[in-house]
């Protein structure tokens, strides 16, 4: 009987774990272009992307949005006039998967306009689920050498709410661009003890 109920237990596990990540979300070609809706703290934006321009990136982040990642996610770095980023989950576990299938490079097709949306990276080869909006024209971000890769493509652009996104409070600036490993360990209790004023994503999803 102890057998049969812990193989039950086990199955459910799986059961759970394989609707908050699977390797096979990590492959899915994403539609030639989409639309999304990111609902927040400030309100909404919507974000349109399109596969031509980072096919890699957008594959990825149309992944991520079908599959409920982006949900209550601290907006952890706004830097004012440069950029407001996230991608950070609440759940450690689930950073781990997804860091496991990080994106090969690609070139730059569309600018780092303002409003315009690009996956960060630590260096060659590292993008994963970390987003940022740019807070203003940063077009040197097409170029920059950083780390062994050049440029940031862009994989979509904010066509509503800009407003909302002007809104995320900046006060803390970079100091948490550099506290990642705090908030990949502690989550969000570790955002709202110390850093309380932050903008969070409630969810975000795929338009119609």
């Amino acid at each position: 009987m102890k057998k049969i109920i812990y193989l039950l237990v086990i199955s459910l596990f799986i059961s759970c774990a394989k609707k908050v990540f699977s390797e096979k979300w990590t492959k899915k070609i994403a539609p030639e272009e989409f639309r999304a809706r990111f609902e927040t703290t400030q309100g909404n934006f919507d974000i349109y992307a399109k596969r031509s321009w980072s096919p890699k990136g957008v594959d990825r982040l149309h992944s991520l949005i079908k599959h409920n990642y982006y949900v209550e996610m601290p907006i952890f770095r706004v830097v004012p006039n440069f950029v407001a980023q996230f991608g950070i989950h609440k759940d450690s576990l689930i950073n781990k998967a997804w860091n496991n299938f990080t994106l090969q490079d690609e070139p730059v097709i569309a600018k780092n306009d303002s409003m315009s949306i690009s996956f960060a990276r630590g260096g060659a080869n590292t993008r994963t689920t970390q987003i940022f909006i740019n807070l203003k024209n940063n077009n040197r971000l097409d170029t920059l050498n950083y780390g062994g890769a050049k440029g940031f493509p862009v994989v979509a652009k904010v066509t509503k709410g800009f407003e909302n996104v002007l809104k995320f409070y900046d006060k803390y600036g970079d100091k948490l661009g550099y506290r990642q490993d705090s908030i990949q360990k502690y989550g969000n209790s570790f955002i709202k003890r110390k850093y309380p004023e932050i903008d969070f994503i409630h969810k975000a999803y795929i338009l119609k």
